[in-house]
């Protein structure tokens, strides 16, 4: 699944490490969901998007949907 966690992190000058602070997961988490190895859990993506005051599907984007949101 891709993702805008890393641009956001890089927005905010945070580290993987610093980010994995905030949502109470290792760095090595963080490094797994940015590059698509991981997905989150729902609770890990409701967290994420409300530090980053966004909505789940602006961060994530569910590829198998052809890249078309209606």
């Amino acid at each position: 699944m891709k993702n805008r966690l890393k641009v956001l992190r890089a927005m905010r000058n945070w580290s993987q490490a610093e980010l994995g602070d905030h949502l109470d997961v290792s760095r090595q988490a963080v490094n797994a969901i940015e590059t698509g190895k991981y997905d989150p859990s729902l609770p890990l993506a409701f967290k994420m998007a409300r530090l980053f005051g966004l909505r789940i599907e602006e961060i994530f984007d569910d590829e198998s949907d052809g890249g078309q949101h209606g």
